[in-house]
């Protein structure tokens, strides 16, 4: 599978697109307009290991909504990664059976060499 779920709004989203220039092979999943299902996110999970490491600490909610002060469980970051795509770690691109998440400048290159490999 190769496929990037981000979301259009978001202009880290935007730039590190035009930055990875992956071909039609891909498929672009803007999250807003087509939220993620039960099963896209269980095959991200099976790829990273957890729902923890999909999970951004850093959406504007994860404070709002004191879950910064609780203890969160595997179930409760599944809960959170479906009901707002805020709570997802953007970008994410599954190249074939590798993922890719977040935007930090060495998973960018690392997702840069996986998609020109």
């Amino acid at each position: 599978m190769k496929k990037i779920y981000f979301l259009k709004t978001c202009n880290t989203c935007v730039r590190i697109l035009k930055e990875l220039n992956p071909s039609s092979e891909y498929i672009l999943q803007d999250i807003k307009n087509e939220p993620i299902t039960v099963k896209q996110l269980e095959e991200m999970k099976a790829l990273s290991g957890s729902y923890e490491s999909l999970f951004s600490r850093r959406a504007k909610l994860y404070k709002e909504m004191g879950l910064k002060d609780q203890k969160l469980e595997e179930a409760d970051y599944k809960h959170y990664l479906l009901e707002h795509y805020t709570f997802l770690s953007r970008p994410v691109t599954i190249v074939e059976n590798q993922i890719f998440i977040g935007n930090s400048k060495k998973t960018t290159e690392a997702t840069k060499l996986a998609i020109n490999a």
